[in-house]
């Protein structure tokens, strides 16, 4: 690395380190070490080189690059980037906004001189920073868009450094030279070799005999069918871990294990096979050996004394990479209906999909996790056909407790579902606590096309930003609109309410109120079961201070979902907004156990309970674990420029007023003031006057 004493970068592509140097006289060599990380290296030179183009610190678009990123992602990439051109500007884009930001796991280089550490309440080893490097690396990588639209900015005007002080290398070149010779040795090596270096990729799925379906009139009763599955995969699931906590139930005669041995370390990779025109699930029996235990030693939570779950996105083995969220909808399903069985403690989803596209050891999530069974599975799909492998490990013994393989005509679902079902449920002699077994409900109703519109919106909506909050009221409005029979269109609608009034930028923050309200209703009245309905009408009875009123939906959507993180979530805040944040810590805590990855509302909300009780160094913290996961979450930082006045750390409290005040340049303390759910009024001025130190007005 060229030393120098004032803040530069300097990216190699030689041997593919990039060298940071800040004002702190922070000195650090990150290093790309596989294809995959390569590749993103490649990445952030191509944004630098095209910006020093440009001779300007600006966002550069994606899709104007498309070709070139593919050439970079078959050839050092190793096609490791993406399974296809189609969907590669996804995967970065998710990518530069989540992984490589994230300095402390560093889950896309190696820094060098370092060594990763256990960390307190971190999920597996880090590298130790300061909050001053975390974030001056974080905020190198800006974004705007999202998905085919993204343009990237690689920041460096943020840390100090000018694109003067910024330098690409390759061989002898420097810059411009460097990064065209760089190109031109791809292209060389691409013409020279027959078959492309990299990583070993999945085969090819060979071809399925039988016709793809003839385009015609497309039936409700197709377009659910492939939701069936997944009470028959949650009822497995649940049939064998009850079945393991309850001696007296007999043994089965035939024991059900996998067709795979694991891979290890890699995540669940079944074989692709011919999908069969057979309408009955197959059992898989040659047996696989035990992966790797999980000790309890080790565990980040105390193992429970109910049984523990996380359930892993399903990996998608289907050509098209659009069925991924045909994945995510059946993991998010399997998550959902375990989460309402009082007997089971159900990770939350934004816990388990953290590992999603991560090569990772059942033992390293039972121990991260505190779990002790580990759900994997797999969808292949092809026209009307898909197949869906499951498989059921004990962490603590290495064991596969069952594999099962459903090869399906998708339009036989809906007849089967009650058939396999109790076939299941028989055959285990497994007695379900009343009230809860497994029956249809209104989200198994969902059109695919409904159901990937919400997760579209919700997913957007975790913004906690004026722009991410636009989006996602267009998204909840066409959703309204496909899908008016699905109460999730209209809570979807209710939270963008919701924000609005939060964020101040509806026509009245009364009329935001009242029309969240109407939306919970709506979807009330279509299914008075849906928790999250009752988690809104929590969240907005908050907003009218009518706390009786909040607590008791509260209470009523953790009754519906037991082992649910959002209700929780929402019931903690409706007991800390009532003025008992001591009762409500450890509903927060609950829901941060059930979700130890955590979302940026979870921890905001658990922030303010702590300022209630002047908890502010947890509360700080609580705060800053909001902003990495959602950097613009205003509230946050309104919540941290409060926090720091109140504890007299003036330049800190200023700093983040100016980030609010960028963020949203029309923030009024006025009215900020006159939604503020605190009951205590001295408490509201003591707050006010706070922030009003800080700058805000």
């Amino acid at each position: 690395m060229v030393q120098s004493s004032r803040p530069s970068i300097q990216i190699d592509l030689n041997e593919f380190k990039l060298h940071l140097h800040l004002k702190s006289r922070t000195q650090l060599t990150l290093h790309f070490d596989s294809p995959s990380r390569r590749f993103y290296l490649s990445v952030i030179a191509l944004v630098v080189n095209e910006m020093k183009k440009l001779g300007k610190i600006k966002s550069v678009p994606l899709q104007e690059h498309l070709d070139l990123l593919v050439l970079l992602n078959e050839s050092i990439g190793g096609s490791a980037g993406s399974s296809g051109k189609e969907n590669l500007l996804h995967r970065i884009y998710r990518k530069w906004k989540d992984a490589l930001p994230n300095l402390e796991e560093a889950p896309l280089f190696k820094v060098l001189g370092k060594k990763k550490e256990e960390g307190e309440g971190a999920i597996g080893k880090i590298y130790s920073f300061t909050d001053v490097e975390k974030d001056a690396w974080a905020n190198l990588f800006e974004y705007k868009g999202s998905e085919e639209n993204v343009r990237l900015k690689f920041a460096i005007d943020k840390i100090g450094v000018d694109l003067n002080e910024t330098s690409i290398i390759f061989e002898d070149s420097l810059d411009a030279d460097a990064w065209d010779q760089f190109i031109s040795s791809l292209k060389n090596v691409g013409q020279e070799e027959t078959e492309p270096a990299g990583e070993t990729a999945l085969p090819e799925p060979p071809a399925i005999p039988f016709s793809l379906p003839q385009e015609g009139k497309t039936t409700w009763f197709s377009q659910c069918r492939w939701v069936m599955l997944v009470g028959v995969i949650v009822v497995m699931a649940a049939v064998v871990i009850w079945k393991l906590y309850t001696p007296s139930a007999p043994q089965p005669k035939e024991k059900i294990v996998a067709s795979q041995p694991e891979k290890a370390p890699t995540a669940v990779t079944p074989s692709v096979e011919v999908v069969s025109k057979q309408k009955v699930s197959k059992t898989v029996t040659s047996p696989p050996p035990k992966v790797e235990v999980a000790s309890k030693e080790r565990m980040a939570f105390p193992l429970t004394d109910v049984p523990s779950i996380a359930v892993l996105p399903f990996v998608n083995l289907s050509e098209d990479p659009k069925q991924e969220f045909l994945c995510d909808g059946i993991t998010d399903e399997i998550i959902t209906a375990l989460s309402k069985l009082h007997y089971l403690l159900v990770i939350s989803r934004q816990s388990t999909f953290f590992y999603k596209g991560k090569a990772v050891k059942v033992k390293q999530v039972s121990e991260e996790l505190g779990v002790q069974y580990v759900l994997e599975g797999s969808v292949q799909r092809l026209g009307d056909r898909v197949r869906i492998t499951v498989q059921l490990i004990d962490a603590l013994t290495g064991n596969h407790l069952w594999a099962e393989r459903y090869d399906r005509d998708l339009k036989d679902l809906f007849a089967l579902q009650d058939e396999i079902t109790m076939k299941i449920v028989s055959a285990m002699q497994v007695k379900l606590v009343d009230g809860e077994q497994f029956v249809t409900g209104s989200i198994e109703k969902l059109r695919l096309e409904c159901y990937l519109k919400i997760h579209e919106g919700f997913k957007v909506y975790e913004g906690f930003n004026i722009e991410a909050t636009r989006v996602a009221r267009r998204i909840a409005e066409e959703t309204i609109a496909m899908c008016p029979e699905t109460p999730y269109a209209y809570v979807l609608m209710g939270f963008v309410h919701l924000m609005e009034f939060g964020l101040r930028i509806g026509k009245s923050p009364q009329e935001s109120i009242e029309k969240g309200i109407e939306m919970a209703r709506k979807a009330l009245a279509i299914d008075d079961s849906t928790s999250m309905a009752h988690s809104l009408m929590c969240s907005l009875y908050i907003c009218k201070r009518e706390s009786d009123k909040a607590i008791a939906e509260g209470e009523r959507a953790v009754a519906l979902e037991p082992s649910g993180a959002f209700a929780h979530e929402w019931y903690a805040a409706s007991l800390s907004y009532a003025g008992r944040p001591e009762e409500a810590i450890p509903v927060f805590q609950k829901a941060i156990r059930l979700n130890p990855v955590g979302n940026t509302g979870l921890y905001g909300n658990f922030g303010t309970a702590l300022l209630y009780v002047g908890r502010f160094e947890e509360e700080v913290s609580a705060y800053k674990k909001a902003l990495q996961r959602a950097p613009d979450n205003i509230p946050a930082h309104i919540g941290l420029a409060g926090t720091y006045s109140l504890m007299g750390r003036e330049k800190e409290a200023r700093a983040e007023a100016e980030e609010v005040l960028k963020l949203n340049p029309k923030f009024s303390l006025e009215g900020y003031a006159k939604m503020i759910r605190f009951r205590d009024q001295v408490q509201i001025d003591r707050y006010i006057d706070a922030l009003r130190k800080a700058g805000l007005k």
